[in-house]
């Protein structure tokens, strides 16, 4: 029998019931997402809302920083019935559908608190649903499969960003974000009974038992009713800030005292709790410390709501510098076996911190000129932010998602190596495009009208009118916009993939890819200060030269490592 071709083999995987499950999956992380962002600031305003508490409201967002905490939690406990994984996206999806649903009757001007609690649960759901799609996505996929795994993980995200990010904003000026909440809801409750019917079920490991769940949930409700107690009882007394962590050690006290007669693994959840204390108590001394240095050495604005970013760079790591080792020596003296089992298995592979390095350094080059680039095209060049607007979210989200696919489809003939080392070269050069603007301006190649009707416009612009703009795109910027996107899908695809080749398919998949993935996202987050710094020194073009060349130490790194990562390939084959 003859070997299929390569596009046979495509279409086969794009039509296979596994990549129909990650379409899916994809679609259900991305869609809660706008909802503590963009969509949730309109409905705050639109309700009257004062500035102030929809600035402190922002803050609702960082379950999706932290999950990599809870995730070693998801690996270890199943719920029954529906096979790995499963069980947990049917409650993290269903608890979403009812807290939309709940949401959609909250009023955010007449009850606050209360729209607050609901938003940061559906936070917390969502980061916890995306745990779970991430290790989903790992578990379910073949070796070869991983960059259309990817591609098609990014395109459902985008769709659905478009979603709840755009199309719900037209929906929300006819009928109200009260009742578009409520449609949001209906929607996630039938994704939970769509994923059901069409993801793959995966056999539970070994040590799946039944009632060691239903034991851990009933932990659960007992350290919420001992933080909830204790909150009760001490914010008056306290205030919110000695407050917390009183409750946190209270929940750790009572999972000891009342978990330890349930089930073996009550160490586990104390230790979980105990890492949290931890973290925390690590980051409040170190912001206190910091505080007190500004204030004995009578420095203004010294602190971590600076308007200087390189102070408010300093407060943000040495605040991690000093979190994350008391959160893990929390952990070592609690035991917390299931985040120090699955780093212990990482860091004691060949090459585990060549690996890291690499995560962090790939996409440098991407983030170091994304992370300004409409300050450059608003500012540096002059176009009109109605421009750059329906250029990036049109021009740049199709080239993004088509990007991803060609580059998913790709890694099917070059494998993870050479797309890695291919990508990564598109993606220095793209800058290429940025660095043309700033060298030969606006209108270098002329312009050409986007025949778009105004209300798709509007559904890409998260429901805002275009004004200030005659339909005309310039062509130098789409085309930067386009090969910039394009390459950082390709990118982005070929990143996850590694990712999920690092990640071990099993009891740890999901904390491991929780722990690289919040790894790959450093460069985009701490290059902001640094960049502004540049620009001000050596002028837009000479920044996006230094952008180029900030993508070498990547590729050499890459280049270095490329019997390591073949090995790796090879070794996950083998062990499918």
């Amino acid at each position: 029998m003859s070997k299929p071709s390569w596009f046979q083999t495509c279409l086969a995987v794009f039509t296979s019931r596994r990549m129909a499950a990650i379409l899916l999956l994809g679609f259900a992380s991305g869609l809660p997402l706008a909802l503590t962002g963009q969509a949730m600031q309109s409905w705050l305003t639109a309700d009257n809302v004062d500035i102030k508490t929809i600035g402190l409201l922002a803050l609702v967002g960082l379950p999706y920083t932290y999950k990599f905490l809870w995730a070693p939690l998801m690996d270890r406990f199943e719920p029954p019935l529906l096979g790995r994984r499963k069980g947990w996206l049917l409650l993290t999806q269903l608890a979403l559908a009812g807290l939309l649903l709940f949401m959609a009757g909250v009023s955010p001007a007449g009850n606050i608190g209360l729209f607050a609690l609901c938003a940061v649960g559906v936070a917390f759901f969502s980061a916890s649903q995306d745990v779970v799609v991430d290790a989903y996505r790992v578990d379910v996929s073949e070796d070869e499969e991983r960059g259309v795994a990817a591609a098609l993980g990014v395109l459902g995200y985008r769709i659905a960003m478009l979603t709840s990010g755009g199309l719900a904003f037209l929906v929300a000026e006819a009928i109200g974000w009260g009742q578009t909440c409520a449609l949001l809801g209906g929607l996630m409750a039938g994704i939970a009974l769509l994923t059901q019917l069409i993801a793959p079920r995966l056999p539970f490991h070994e040590r799946h038992n039944t009632g060691e769940f239903l034991r851990f949930a009933l932990s659960l409700l007992l350290i919420a009713a001992s933080v909830a107690a204790t909150l009760w009882l001490l914010v008056p007394l306290l205030g919110q800030a000695f407050a917390v962590p009183a409750a946190l050690l209270a929940a750790v006290a009572a999972t000891w005292l009342l978990a330890a007669r349930m089930f073996a693994e009550w160490r586990q959840i104390a230790g979980f709790i105990a890492m949290l204390a931890g973290a925390w108590l690590g980051y409040a001394i170190a912001q206190q410390a910091l505080v007190l240095l500004g204030l004995a050495a009578g420095w203004a604005d010294f602190s971590p709501d600076s308007k200087n970013n390189w102070i408010g760079l300093l407060f943000v790591m040495s605040e991690l510098a000093l979190a994350i080792p008391c959160a893990l020596k929390a952990a070592r003296l609690s035991k917390f076996d299931l985040l120090l089992v699955p780093m212990r298995q990482y860091f004691t592979r060949e090459n585990a911190w060549s690996f890291l390095l690499l995560i962090i350094l790939y996409k440098l080059c991407d983030a170091f000129a994304g992370v300004l680039s409409v300050t450059f095209l608003q500012k540096g060049i002059g176009f009109s932010m109605a421009e750059i607007g329906v250029v990036n979210k049109v021009v740049g989200m199709v080239a993004t998602i088509v990007g991803g696919i060609v580059g998913g489809l790709l890694m099917m003939r070059l494998r993870l190596y050479k797309s890695l080392l291919v990508f990564g070269i598109l993606q220095l050069v793209s800058n290429l495009g940025f660095w043309s603007l700033a060298v030969f301006g606006k209108g270098a190649l002329g312009s050409l009208h986007l025949p778009l009707s105004p209300e798709t416009l509007r559904i890409f612009m998260n429901g805002k009118t275009v004004t200030a703009w005659d339909g005309g795109v310039d062509v130098l910027l789409a085309g930067a916009m386009t090969i910039d996107n394009f390459a950082g899908g390709m990118g982005t695809a070929a990143l996850v993939a590694f990712l999920m080749a690092l990640c071990k398919r099993g009891e740890a998949s999901a904390t491991h890819y929780a722990m690289l993935s919040a790894l790959a996202a450093v460069g985009r987050i701490y290059v902001g200060p640094s960049s502004g710094y540049l620009v001000e020194q050596v002028g837009w073009a000479h920044f996006f030269e230094i952008s180029m060349l900030v993508g070498l130490p990547g590729l050499a790194l890459l280049w270095h490592l490329k019997d390591r990562i073949n090995k790796l390939e090879h070794a996950s084959t083998q062990n499918t």
